[in-house]
């Protein structure tokens, strides 16, 4: 009996991890700042493989039914042509390999605005004693330039548009989320 109260005081208690897993969190790495940073990394990174693979599927899925480039709009299909370029490969391999490296850039891309973005904000919280708009320009225009740099052929005015629009979109986020 004693072997059966301890089994089910270990289920009761994952059973309270379980529940508890919004409350906690995904990690603890023994400080709020890394924790926020990791799990925004890791959700963030996730979604923008998902983003990618589904890109690459439904880009996959028109060219199966035949339909040429011309059938997309012309948005579309310069999308196409400019977010994987290595995927017409003479065989599936190379198709394969050139749709994981995209999908590990973009997910890596994804995972360190979030993170970046994210540290930044509870650092500038925890430094300045408020959480405000304030706050959020700085972090959004540090995570707007940061991945501009990312991008292949970054310039000095792509650096500072995506910082200014970094800021003005986590900006309006913050202010609207006390409207809302």
């Amino acid at each position: 009996m004693n072997l059966n109260t301890s089994s089910n005081l270990e289920t009761r208690s994952l059973l309270d991890e379980l529940c508890n897993f919004d409350k906690k969190g995904l990690f603890d790495l023994g400080h709020p700042l890394l924790n926020r940073i990791l799990e925004s990394f890791i959700k963030a990174a996730g979604i923008g493989a998902a983003q990618a693979v589904s890109r690459e599927a439904f880009f996959t899925a028109i060219e199966g039914n035949g339909a040429n480039s011309s059938g997309l709009s012309a948005e579309a299909s310069s999308a196409k042509k400019n977010q994987l370029p290595g995927l017409r490969g003479e065989n599936s391999n190379k198709s394969l390999e050139a749709m994981v490296m995209s999908t590990g850039k973009e997910s890596l891309q994804w995972g360190v605005a979030a993170g970046l973005y994210s540290g930044l904000t509870y650092g500038l919280k925890e430094a300045r004693g408020a959480h405000d708009w304030k706050n959020s320009a700085v972090a959004g225009a540090i995570t707007g330039a940061t991945l501009a740099l990312t991008l292949d052929d970054s310039t000095h005015e792509q650096v500072v548009q995506c910082a200014i629009t970094g800021a003005a979109i986590s900006t309006a986020a913050n202010i609207l989320t006390g409207i809302f």
